[in-house]
């Protein structure tokens, strides 16, 4: 729990959710002191201690270590967040705890898929549910489903002792925020485009795209009549001569193609 209003967000719903869901579960609230010159250590402990949920203040001083190793002008939210999900891991296997949950919201998981499209040539986004690496660890994400204006909305209704953050939030050149402003000129331009978006993310048709880890286009043995392209053609369609390839036009016209192999 940082402060924000993602994780003051998420701690209220999962304490709604402790008194109606058919499962008991335990909520620890975990708060990391990163020794950030200023940072109000005592707001927190006191609004926890207030709502009577039990909690941990973890102290390691993370933000030396990001000023030591990240050139002044540069952005340090990688190796702050390598950081924090370090510490994280370990208080959580610490206090024997099975779920980690965070408080990223759907317009940061739609922010994170541009960022890696873009930076890291990879369609990959943050799932409501992941299992670590090293099978240690269950993160879990709450707030996934939940746009962030809501969550904002709902923040100051509350009116949260928010906690900002001076080191990573405070970046003017954050790549983020880039892909952020531009998601929100799309939004205004057409307003449900970032959802349509997130709902692309659980909606994946591995056969219309090309990665052969997960769909066999040298043999097409998983194809099925369901991945017939409207552009393209029926890639499963039958009869054909071997070595031919069947395109459909728009206009349903069918041409035949035989390829020199």
């Amino acid at each position: 729990m940082s402060g924000g209003k993602d994780s003051h967000a998420m701690l209220m719903i999962l304490l709604a959710l402790q008194e109606r869901a058919p499962i008991d579960f335990k909520i620890i609230a975990m708060n990391l002191d990163q020794k950030q010159p200023g940072f109000p250590e005592d707001i927190l402990p006191a609004y926890l201690a207030k709502l009577g949920v039990e909690y941990r203040i973890v102290e390691a001083d993370t933000y030396s270590i990001v000023k030591e190793k990240i050139p002044e002008g540069k952005t340090t939210c990688s190796l702050c967040s390598r950081l924090r999900r370090g510490v994280i891991y370990r208080t959580a296997k610490e206090l024997g705890a099975n779920k980690i949950a965070l408080g990223h919201h759907r317009d940061d998981i739609v922010e994170t898929l541009f960022l890696n499209l873009f930076f890291g040539a990879k369609m990959k986004a943050m799932p409501p549910k992941l299992a670590t690496n090293d099978r240690q660890n269950i993160v879990i994400r709450p707030l996934a489903y939940c746009a962030e204006k809501d969550i904002a909305t709902y923040a100051r209704q509350m009116g949260f002792p928010i906690i900002p953050c001076d080191l990573c939030g405070s970046q003017e050149n954050l790549q983020r925020q880039k892909v952020k402003d531009m998601l929100h000129a799309w939004e205004l331009e057409q307003p449900g485009r970032v959802n349509n978006i997130f709902r692309a993310i659980g909606n994946v048709e591995p056969s219309h795209l090309a990665d052969t880890n997960l769909y066999d286009f040298k043999n097409l043995s998983q194809a099925s009549a369901e991945d017939e392209d409207p552009l393209f053609g029926d890639i499963a369609e039958k009869n054909k001569p071997d070595g031919a390839l069947s395109l459909g036009t728009s206009e349903g016209t069918r041409i035949e193609f035989v390829r020199n192999l």
